[in-house]
């Protein structure tokens, strides 16, 4: 095979280093860690749906809106009045209609522009509560390619939005009014700049006579690793003269993947606020997922004062409304994202699972299971989603499925003679087994062998030894076997080996009741299928295992030994 020559346009030469990362003299982050949640703040609404193929109805909106009051969200940018009209409809809806809760603050976007921010002040009239979000371009390249401004000139617009909306507020004193600004794309913006701006604009907004305002720091285009982001936080956090009277918001977006961990980072920098949405839609790459950090902070036993139990129901709004799938190895709502296929990876589950029901009282309940952050239950997820069978699976697998969904408590010995029939049937078919799947392959294995069943029988004591009479049915012929042994097994065995000529002996045996509730579909038509036998043995220098169930342990125990013969009898056919 030939190596194809390197294509002269992926030239890494074009690019250049980070060029806006503070110089910090004592940076505190890194020895802080995530104790309590941020404020939230959906941008779904807006930031979401700007980025959408087909921007949501107002229906939609408003669907997702109840989705998002349900979650726990408190501050919802709704959207951009004064961009479009049904944005500005539906914030008139939601006002008018009485749909917006006592707790819940209306937040909007608007840019650094008159006409746009009178318009968007006349949308939320009779609002009880809002928060208006203004904004204008700061970084070095709009600044000097984009708006060909200097710094001067960038701040006066700032300066002059923000004045507006002061005095604009007073025209409408039935609402409370919390003002927001943005130095957009602050990530690209050196950071004594965006601390001379907003400092301006606090001496505009005077949070310092009671008022707190909001700074929200964009990361508009990610551009650097998430602890330089951190870094430019707790630099403006340090360095910001009215900072006490500031609510510190965070906004970024994913453009090299770290928009979580940029804001996780960044919480720990100082800030106080958080801005994101469900999932990630968003520009480009997308915006900050909230869900994530938030089911990140869920795992370490923070409340993340959001709610996503009903994690399904969630996903199945979010997707409509925003007609876009969600990938199933998404971060705790994918389809796959709690499914092991990995045979150790589900040994360890199943272990795990099983160490913390037999010792409940010294885990005292906490969670602490291999490969699994958290709970499945705990979002709404069943257990059916951690353990999927395919030719990658192993044992513990195979085992877990049986026990959960059929009551089988497959001992070791077991569990590996199956597990290697499950992966030749996967293998075989290509395919992932479902739950249905792996039951039928047991049962056509083990418990339906059509090769030797146990016909009448009897068992004595007499004078410590048991004796065996009974028959069984091998084929279309009728065997009478009798033996002497110390128990009803070792008697059964001797019995059948005499009759076979054959040398077997009995190497591990195990048994369990079976409940009603986790049977079968066999053993549902078998209503006195209560009880279930394990059984190896050494049939001519091979080892079989076999399986039986009946209402009685001793009839379970036989059947086992009479469906370990038969696999004993299809190997031979095999073999010849």
């Amino acid at each position: 095979m030939s190596i194809q020559p390197k294509n002269a346009a992926f030239n890494h030469k074009k690019y250049q280093p980070f060029a806006f990362a503070p110089k910090m003299t004592q940076r505190t982050w890194p020895d802080k860690t995530i104790t309590k949640a941020p404020i939230w703040t959906s941008v779904d609404l807006r930031d979401g749906n700007q980025a959408l193929i087909e921007p949501m109805s107002i229906e939609q909106k408003m669907r997702f809106f109840d989705l998002l009051v349900q979650v726990g969200f408190k501050e919802i940018e709704i959207g951009f009045p004064s961009a479009a009209q049904v944005e500005y409809d539906f914030t008139r809806k939601l006002i008018e209609g009485g749909h917006v809760p006592d707790d819940v603050t209306l937040q909007v976007l608007v840019q650094a522009r008159e006409h746009l921010i009178r318009r968007t002040f006349e949308s939320l009239k009779g609002a009880k509560r809002a928060i208006v979000h203004v904004y204008n371009s700061t970084s070095k390249v709009q600044r000097e390619k984009v708006y060909q401004k200097d710094y001067d000139d960038i701040i006066a617009i700032a300066v002059e939005g923000a004045t507006l909306l002061r005095e604009l507020a007073k025209e409408y004193p039935e609402t409370e009014w919390i003002f927001e600004y943005s130095p957009e794309s602050f990530s690209q913006t050196e950071v004594d700049f965006s601390v001379k701006i907003c400092d301006e604009v606090c001496k505009v907004w005077r949070p310092d006579l009671g008022q707190k305002v909001i700074f929200n720091l964009p990361s508009t285009v990610e551009s650097s690793t998430p602890n330089i982001y951190a870094d430019q936080i707790e630099y403006f956090c340090q360095n910001l003269p009215m900072r006490e009277h500031v609510i510190v918001s965070l906004h970024t977006h994913n453009d090299r993947g770290c928009a979580v961990a940029a804001s996780e980072l960044g919480l720990m920098a100082g800030a106080d606020r958080i801005e994101g949405t469900l999932f990630g839609n968003g520009e480009r790459t997308g915006n900050m997922d909230i869900m994530v950090m938030a089911m990140n902070m869920y795992s370490q036993g923070v409340d993340p004062q959001l709610d996503f139990s009903n994690m399904s129901e969630i996903a199945q709004v979010v997707s409509e409304c925003n007609q876009l799938p969600i990938h199933p190895r998404h971060p705790y709502v994918g389809e796959l994202v709690f499914t092991a296929f990995s045979g150790s990876h589900q040994d360890a589950i199943k272990k795990s699972l099983d160490y913390n029901e037999q010792n409940a009282e010294a885990t005292q309940g906490l969670w602490d299971v291999a490969y699994l952050p958290i709970d499945p239950a705990h979002i709404g997820r069943g257990y059916q989603d951690v353990v999927r069978i395919n030719s990658q699976s192993g044992k513990g697998g195979v085992a877990y499925i049986l026990q959960r969904d059929f009551g089988f408590h497959l001992p070791r010995w077991t569990q590996i003679d199956f597990s290697r029939v499950i992966q030749q049937e996967a293998e075989s078919r290509q395919t992932e087994l479902t739950s249905d799947d792996v039951i039928s392959v047991f049962e056509n294995t083990y418990l339906n062998q059509s090769t030797l069943a146990l016909q009448d029988y009897e068992i004595k004591n007499t004078a410590g030894s048991v004796s065996f009479t009974g028959s069984v049915r091998t084929g279309d012929d009728i065997i009478d076997v009798v033996g002497n042994g110390n128990g009803p097994l070792s008697a059964f065995i001797n019995a059948i080996s005499a009759k076979l000529n054959k040398n077997i002996h009995v190497i591990n045996y195990a048994e369990h009741a079976l409940t009603v509730e986790s049977q079968s579909p066999l053993t549902q038509n078998n209503s006195d299928a209560n009880a279930v036998a394990y059984l190896q043995l050494n049939i001519e220098g091979e080892i079989y295992s076999g399986i039986g169930t009946c209402s009685s342990t001793v009839s379970a125990m036989l059947k086992a030994a009479l469906s370990a013969l038969a696999q004993a009898q299809i190997a031979d056919t095999e073999h010849h």
